[in-house]
């Protein structure tokens, strides 16, 4: 196991997990006042062990410990990706099975994104590379070059994370609202349309009401007659 602790904090906490059944990747990103910094990335080697199912208790029990150690308040995960491979989609989805239970287990809601997403949040590419990602998480997040692992599997990890930061802070900021007019305001093309279907179904109401007023206009004159 490899990893490089930069900070400790007890802020807001993202545990980010790159799954995988020989190298699985993890980063943790401490928020304080929306502004992330990274605590902790590193990797669990599991390489050496030849059992797949001593691997994924390997990949459960690290990642409780994560958990337990940094108290993070969000978990977000790679999902699994399609490739011709089926036998190594399957070891993959394993993997990241038992990540997600482990998180689940201590009652951490699970958010994965799924690689391309995690590409083009972190670069603006969707084709990025495995470097160009690590890169862009270094002056991003001011991580010193001695600090940066040779495993790229960390800084995927971390991205993951940074990744749910930036998904997070967009969902907070578009349903922050103060008051029905601020929403009015900031969404005005959705109030015209709701204004429109209101004033729609007003004269729907009309037109109704006058059909069935001159209905009953029309029976009680036939009722007269009689």
């Amino acid at each position: 196991m490899s990893e490089k602790q930069i900070i400790n904090a007890k802020d807001r906490i993202i545990l980010g997990v790159d799954p995988g059944t020989n190298v699985m990747g993890y980063g943790l990103l401490k928020i304080s006042g929306n502004k992330p910094s990274l605590m902790l990335m590193g990797v669990l080697d599991l390489k050496k062990y030849t059992d797949p199912y001593i691997k994924l208790n390997k990949i459960f029990l690290r990642t409780l410990e994560l958990i337990d150690d940094y108290k993070p308040q969000e978990f977000a995960i790679e999902s699994q990706f399609y490739g011709k491979n089926v036998q190594s989609m399957l070891k993959l989805g394993r993997a990241q099975g038992v990540a997600i239970s482990a998180a689940l287990y201590r009652g951490l809601e699970v958010n994965e994104y799924a690689p391309l997403k995690i590409k083009m949040s972190i670069t603006g590419n969707g084709m990025a590379s495995k470097e160009q990602v690590a890169e862009m998480l270094r002056k991003y997040l001011h991580i010193p070059q001695e600090d940066m692992l040779p495993q790229l599997d960390a800084t995927d990890a971390v991205g993951v994370a940074l990744c749910h930061f930036f998904q997070s802070k967009s969902i907070l900021k578009e349903a922050h609202f103060t008051s029905w007019k601020d929403f009015a305001t900031k969404n005005e093309g959705r109030v015209k349309g709701m204004s429109a279907a209101k004033e729609r179904n007003a004269t729907k109401s009309a037109t109704v009401k006058r059909t069935s007023t001159r209905s009953k206009t029309t029976s009680n004159d036939s009722d007269a007659s009689v």
